[in-house]
């Protein structure tokens, strides 16, 4: 049966998160009729070619946002480094709010704002990473309607990030890399596919 049409994607990595990120973009295809929100943990002194990594890598343009930038489908929008990126209505908010876990931008405030401000239109994708953030995101992304994505810990770079939100979040999707952007392209369009989380990760 064919759903509301979910097109708020907010993917967070870390550890081994760049390369994740440039095979996930390059299976979008042009004019997706979603936005994507992507954080990964980096160094405020150190600057950020991703957006040009990931251009490069698909159709789908990518930058840093300004503040106040408004939204559009079909296009990545990268944390810069340093900054908090969150979702306001049609908007993109960027600050330098405390660092969560140590971390600026962080994955867990974006994914919070995202399921407050747009709610079951909201998917968000825990990638390769160490820690645990994106864990409370991803619960309030359930909270509020939301699906969580989780890629298979046992494929990851660095699995405590998928982990964490497997134990604490119950994602409705626990997928290989290659299998998340089909899934994110059918959600876009109203689709709800039937392959669901599953347990084959390790306790």
């Amino acid at each position: 049966m064919d759903q509301q049409p979910r097109d708020i994607f907010v993917i967070a990595a870390s550890a081994g998160g760049v390369q994740a990120l440039r095979q996930l973009a390059s299976k979008f295809p042009a004019g997706l009729g979603a936005a994507v929100f992507v954080v990964v943990h980096i160094g405020a002194n150190r600057p950020s070619i991703l957006p040009h990594l990931l251009s490069q890598a698909g159709p789908l343009p990518a930058s840093h946002p300004v503040h106040g930038q408004p939204i559009e489908p079909g296009r990545i929008y990268v944390a810069p480094p340093d900054f908090h990126m969150r979702l306001h209505p049609g908007i993109i908010h960027l600050d330098k709010g405390p660092k969560i876990r140590y971390t600026r931008p962080a994955a867990d405030p974006l994914f919070q704002s995202a399921a407050e401000v747009y709610g079951p239109r909201t998917v968000g994708v825990v990638l390769t990473g160490g820690d645990f953030d994106g864990t409370e995101g991803a619960q309030a992304i359930k909270k509020h309607g939301g699906l969580m994505v989780a890629q298979q810990p046992y494929e990851a770079d660095a699995r405590s990030m998928p982990l964490s939100v497997l134990r604490e979040d119950h994602p409705d999707y626990i997928l290989h890399l290659d299998e998340i952007a089909p899934l994110l392209v059918s959600l876009s369009k109203g689709g709800m596919p039937s392959v669901a989380a599953d347990d084959r990760y390790p306790g």
